[in-house]
């Protein structure tokens, strides 16, 4: 499907623009209460219920809720049963976290009829889902939208990045559209389903348990850089009142739990808050860079960041590689040899990534886990310790890295699988000896 084909399915949406903004929409005019959240009778025959992100009593400065007015309370539904989990894992993970250099090839294509939800597979994690610590990550591969179904998360935000074929989510604040090159975020324990336009979909998926995703500080960059608050776009209310049985899949303690609804739980009429889901086009992401000498450190290019209780120490990072001009006279341009105390699992959008000439594909990851040594592979190394540094940018790729204070644990069926590349450790074989005494 074409880009036009796909315009003319993805219907016209309106956003609300803002990272951690006060928001409100109302789908019907007179449905949003004015001076209050939980009037006697709420307007138009709705039901009031907040959704809190945070603890009641956490300071204003971090405290995430919403008011949603709805046809259905989300309490009308019957008990919750276990369903199986398929290749979906949660923390905490019982695989021993293995030191060695790993990378994978895009994920098999999927059996027919899988959506979003089924197509989900883990590759690891770490922390605790239950005790709200780390992260896991997961890819997807589908080629079928979620139909009569929608899935929450209990356990934490989801941090979507698509990499082929573009995901119309719909969400109880509204719809949403992600096509590769952007991200969508979608809070925790939030309802959404998601449809594909192009028919076939696939991409990355960090979920992340500790606290919610916040802008990073700038510190000495000053008041403006990297993602700009205005360019993260939440939707509007768009609501659904069709009673029909719809299944509601919730993730809770690392299970998956299933029930049946007479109608649809996406029946948000208004809302208002700062607990939203958002998409963000990484390439507007403002990238800074050194423009004298050396390759500045990757933290330069977060996106995200969920903290922890040790400033400056992430529970997890998102970090994008976005098209940039390098400059730097005297330099090696490529990221530099380095051992780490953060673990980094890497991602490819599109194109090729500077660090890696060969076998590094989009659709394919790397996990370099804490203090394992990596780097640019050979040819990467030659070429650019050889190139004539003029300037040159850096547009022909889009890539992006999940940095988190843990080892991450890579899952069995990861270790396993018939798309880990076997020979990884290759690419740094051959790269020769240059002293001279």
């Amino acid at each position: 499907m074409n880009g036009e084909q796909v315009r003319r399915t993805v219907p016209e949406l309106t956003h609300s623009p803002g990272f951690g903004n006060e928001h409100s929409s109302e789908a019907v005019a007179g449905a949003l209460p004015i001076g209050r959240n939980s009037p006697q009778r709420a307007p138009l025959g709705l039901y009031a219920e907040q959704l809190s992100g945070t603890a009641f009593t956490e300071p204003r400065a971090h405290n995430r809720r919403s008011w949603l007015y709805r046809i259905h309370p989300s309490a009308a539904h019957p008990a919750f049963t276990r369903i199986p989990s398929g290749r979906l894992r949660s923390a905490p993970f019982h695989e021993v976290a293995d030191p060695n250099r790993l990378r994978w090839n895009p994920l098999p294509e999927p059996a027919p009829g899988t959506d979003f939800l089924d197509g989900l597979w883990t590759l690891g994690g770490n922390g605790d889902a239950s005790r709200r610590t780390g992260s896991a990550i997961h890819l997807y591969a589908a080629d079928a939208s979620m139909t009569d179904r929608v899935f929450s998360d209990s356990d934490g935000e989801l941090l979507i990045v698509p990499e082929r074929g573009s995901l119309l989510l719909h969400t109880e604040f509204g719809r949403l559209h992600a096509p590769p090159g952007h991200i969508a975020l979608i809070p925790r324990g939030v309802r959404f389903r998601a449809e594909l336009p192009e028919g076939t979909a696939r991409g990355y998926v960090l979920e992340n348990y500790g606290r919610p995703f916040v802008l990073p500080d700038l510190g000495p960059i000053g008041a403006n850089g990297l993602a700009a608050p205005r360019d993260f776009l939440a939707p509007t209310a768009t609501y659904e009142e069709e009673d029909r049985e719809t299944e509601v899949v919730s993730k809770f303690c690392g299970n998956l739990w299933s029930a049946r609804c007479t109608h649809s739980p996406l029946d948000v009429v208004a809302w208002h808050g700062n607990l939203v889901p958002y998409v963000y086009d990484l390439r507007r992401f403002n990238v800074l860079g050194s423009i004298s000498y050396d390759h500045p450190d990757p933290s330069i290019f977060t996106v995200l960041t969920s903290p922890s209780d040790t400033p400056g120490l992430a529970n997890v990072d998102f970090v994008v590689f976005a098209p940039r001009w390098l400059v730097g006279e005297d330099t090696f341009r490529p990221p530099y040899f380095h051992r780490n105390v953060m673990s980094e699992y890497m991602g490819l959008v599109e194109g090729a990534y500077d660090a890696k000439a060969e076998g590094f594909v989009p659709g394919g990851g790397s996990l370099h886990n804490m203090m394992s040594a990596h780097g640019p592979d050979r040819e990467t190394f030659d070429r650019a310790s050889a190139a004539e540094l003029a300037p040159a940018k850096i547009d022909d790729g889009l890539a992006f890295m999940f940095e988190t204070r843990w080892p991450v644990a890579a899952t069995e069926q990861a270790m396993s699988a018939d798309h880990r590349q076997q020979s990884y450790d290759d690419v740094w074989q051959g790269l020769q000896r240059h002293f001279r005494s």
